[in-house]
């Protein structure tokens, strides 16, 4: 069952994307429209529509990027790495 609604799913996929942003857009016009921002803690949160979703996108992205550096840097090897 699973896998008939992934596989209707990657068949749909430009579909499922736009329906993903239009999820995305309307999640941010709620908290523009109906979240009090009269008790916010910071600045950021009173002042910036959707600040919450935009931190965590930017720390995700940091996460990977900082991820991918140290990995570079030395945890992937050589596949021939340990026959020398």
């Amino acid at each position: 069952m699973i896998v008939k609604i992934i596989s209707f799913l990657r068949e749909r996929l430009r579909t499922v994307i736009r329906l993903s942003y239009v999820v995305l857009a309307l999640l941010v016009a709620w908290d523009v429209v109906f979240v009090d921002k009269h008790h916010a803690h910071t600045w950021a949160e009173k002042h910036i529509p959707g600040f919450w979703a935009l931190f965590g996108f930017v720390a995700c992205v940091l996460i990977i990027i900082v991820s991918k550096w140290y990995g570079h840097l030395g945890i992937m090897t050589r596949e021939d790495y340990y026959d020398r």
